[in-house]
């Protein structure tokens, strides 16, 4: 199955660690993680050579998820949470799923499984006594395929590869014992598209690494890479000698439905001659994580493996209308199992700076192997976090991969302290150019206020705008942006645009060369073209990451229009002001941020610079055909009847549509249901069209 985020151990909470962060804190913890789980994904699914466990790999999820719900509007174009595994790699032909294969988001406590069933409840505004029956199943370790059929004949097969294009792998599929060629009985669609699981049996890879071991060949690390190695054999004589097995438990693409619940789509399945892993239709909460337990117990004694429980929604007409966010379906949920820990000892703690001015706390660790990956650094977060764990130089403390790039630090163990230990002091002046440290009230992070005085923010900035997800500048890293940044070769992000006048400068230094510096300019001129997104983005604004970057482009649309609107909205009273503060996602405070941003003359100074140096393209709004709602602001108002509000949102979005807040001039439609308020008036004033829930269901085509 395609990895998922982490399972932390139950019973451990990281929501203080993520309530702590501070939007800066937040949008660079993401930058990293984005960066991290891409490789990992690459390492995964292309290359079959994991560096770290799944507990380990999905934690990295775990953190990025959790970050990306307290903070919705840095969620990033490239977040983990947007896509599925890995582009597929070279060596087969590619297929294009007709339905996506999609990812499953993580529960990782009872309480969460509990909130789970709660939120479906919610979405379909369900009564709490209405019962949500969930199909349980164990969460196969394998590697996610596709086999398609027609006329009960199965023509192709394919991985899932990024969850839109897989690879073409039918001729080794056709060596699986339980992937039928055929399929049996009688009632099956015209087209049938079954996805599952294709996985190595333990007794299998023993041999299988044995028979390596007396080759002379590299052992396999575990079945799940074993399973994923053998199918991506372009020889399928090979294929065939590693006894694959195969589990389905879903469909994609299919020309008639295949029932009205999932366990009767299930029971046809396997009456077409697919083998499916035991499930357990279970009638409430309690029932499903008795079946977790039941799993987690007995998984030892399988000839398998499984790293945790699937829970589905078992009325198909409810999987239709809960439909799914980004990479994942609302409908489904992985409870998995515990991630490891491992003790060492924290040697010292180091304060680090960031591209606003954040002083975030790092912890240096005597390395230890946590989960087979060698670990010698964590993050403490902030001045909070080290005071609310009593975290020192010198203790002992548990250390686990759970959530993020770098690991956490869960606890002290208080008994091992050594004597004279002495609490941290979080410094008040900044470790890099000592200017003065303050934490503003109501805020958990301590900042420097050097501003561009600051190296280490001059130099985090800079690094910043050439990032991938910002002018993606390929061949100038961040140790090359320190470098000129040092010998004052740049100084603004204009700089980097002028580089290229001094090419000989540039290819005479240490390392480089007049190919290595052509090949920078090339680069650098490639990138003098950038959307007014990206653009926002590579900015470096408080509290903007790129899915705000996003909104404000789609609402502006272009450079000028923005920079002049973002100048009139400084008197707080004007219509300016409204609509910035109209987007949806952005409120007072962040409005505060990007404005202030425009308010320093230095930044008008660099807008100005990149202004001549650069073309910027207009974002035009997505539109969606045929929808009457495309490219129209919505508003919801009162308690619709028929649907939660987020669901009629989902709809909404998914028609085109803009879902704002707050009524203005420029919202196209106000759909009103029970106790409308406020809203409903001002559309009334404004002359806005007014919806009745039936009318906008008729016009939504629901």
């Amino acid at each position: 199955m395609a990895r998922k985020p982490s399972a932390r151990p139950r019973g451990t909470a990281t929501e203080p660690d993520v309530d702590g962060l501070t939007p800066e804190q937040a949008a660079e913890e993401l930058e990293a993680l984005a960066r991290e789980i891409a490789r990992h994904d690459t390492l995964y699914y292309s290359k079959d050579a994991p560096e770290v466990s799944d507990a380990e790999y999905d934690a990295l999820r775990a953190r990025n998820a959790a970050i990306e719900a307290r903070f919705p509007d840095l969620v990033r174009i490239d977040s983990p949470s947007q896509r599925i595994g890995a582009a597929p790699t070279t060596g087969f032909g590619k297929v294009t799923h007709a339905v996506p294969m999609l990812s499953l988001d993580n529960a990782f406590s009872d309480d969460e499984v509990t909130e789970f069933v709660a939120r479906v409840r919610r979405f379909l505004k369900l009564a709490d006594d209405d019962e949500v029956a969930l199909m349980a199943e164990p969460k196969i370790d394998g590697l996610s395929i596709s086999l398609r059929y027609e006329d009960g004949r199965f023509v192709l097969g394919a991985t899932r590869g990024d969850g839109t294009t897989g690879e073409n792998v039918t001729a080794n599929l056709r060596t699986l014992d339980d992937i039928p060629d055929r399929l049996r009985g009688k009632g099956w669609p015209a087209v049938l598209e079954v996805r599952g699981e294709v996985y190595m049996r333990k007794s299998e890879f023993l041999a299988l690494n044995a028979r390596q071991v007396r080759a002379g060949a590299k052992p396999f690390a575990n079945p799940r890479n074993a399973a994923a190695g053998s199918l991506r054999q372009l020889d399928s004589s090979i294929t065939a000698t590693r006894r694959l097995g195969f589990f389905g438990y879903a469909w994609g693409e299919v020309s008639e439905p295949l029932g009205t619940t999932l366990k009767e789509a299930r029971d046809r399945l396997a009456s077409w001659g697919f083998t499916l892993n035991a499930g357990k239709l279970c009638t409430d909460v309690g029932a499903a994580l008795a079946f977790y337990r039941d799993q987690e117990t007995g998984r030892a004694g399988l000839d398998y493996d499984i790293d945790g429980v699937v829970y589905k929604v078992n009325r198909l007409d409810w999987v239709s209308r809960l439909g799914q966010v980004s990479r994942s379906p609302r409908w489904a949920i992985a409870y998995k199992f515990a991630a490891e820990r491992a003790q060492t000892m924290l040697e010292k703690i180091e304060i680090q700076v960031g591209r606003t001015g954040t002083l975030t706390p790092v912890a240096h660790l005597t390395p230890v192997t946590v989960g087979g990956v060698v670990v010698s650094r964590a993050t403490l977060h902030n001045e909070d976090e080290i005071k609310r764990k009593d975290i020192r130089e010198g203790d002992t403390v548990v250390v686990q991969r759970a959530g993020d790039v770098i690991p956490q630090v869960v606890e002290v163990i208080i008994e091992k302290r050594p004597k004279g230990s002495r609490p941290f002091h979080f410094p008040d002046k900044c470790p890099r150019c000592g200017s003065l440290a303050v934490r503003e009230e109501g805020e958990v992070a301590w900042r420097c206020t050097g501003g561009l005085i600051c190296p280490a923010q001059a130099v985090e900035r800079l690094k910043h705008f050439v990032s991938r997800d910002a002018f993606d500048i390929e061949g100038l890293g961040g140790k090359h942006i320190e470098a000129f940044w040092n010998d004052k070769l740049i100084a603004t992000p204009g700089d980097i645009f002028r580089l290229a006048d001094r090419r000989d400068e540039i290819a005479s230094r240490e390392g480089w060369g007049e190919k290595s510096a052509d090949n920078l300019f090339a680069a650098i001129a490639q990138r003098r073209r950038i959307g007014l997104d990206r653009f926002i983005y590579a900015l470096g604004i408080r509290q903007v990451g790129e899915a705000t970057a996003r909104l404000l482009a789609r609402t502006y649309h272009d450079f000028d229009t923005w920079r002049r609107a973002m100048a009139a909205a400084e008197d707080r009273t004007s219509d300016a002001y409204a609509e910035l503060t109209d987007i949806d996602g952005i409120g007072p405070s962040m409005a505060d941020d990007i404005l202030g941003f425009f308010a320093e003359p230095h930044n008008q100074d660099v807008l100005d610079d990149l202004d001549g140096l650069l073309d910027i393209t207009a974002v035009a709004a997505p539109k969606t055909s045929g929808s009457p709602f495309a490219g129209k602001t919505v508003v919801f108002t009162g308690t619709l009847s028929t649907l939660g509000r987020k669901e009629a949102k989902a709809r909404a979005e998914a028609l085109g549509a803009k879902v704002a807040g707050s009524v203005s001039k420029k919202t196209d439609y106000v759909v009103v249901g029970a106790d409308a308020g406020s809203k409903a008036k001002k559309a009334a004033e404004l002359g806005v069209t007014v919806l009745s829930e039936d009318e906008w269901r008729e016009m939504a085509g629901l």
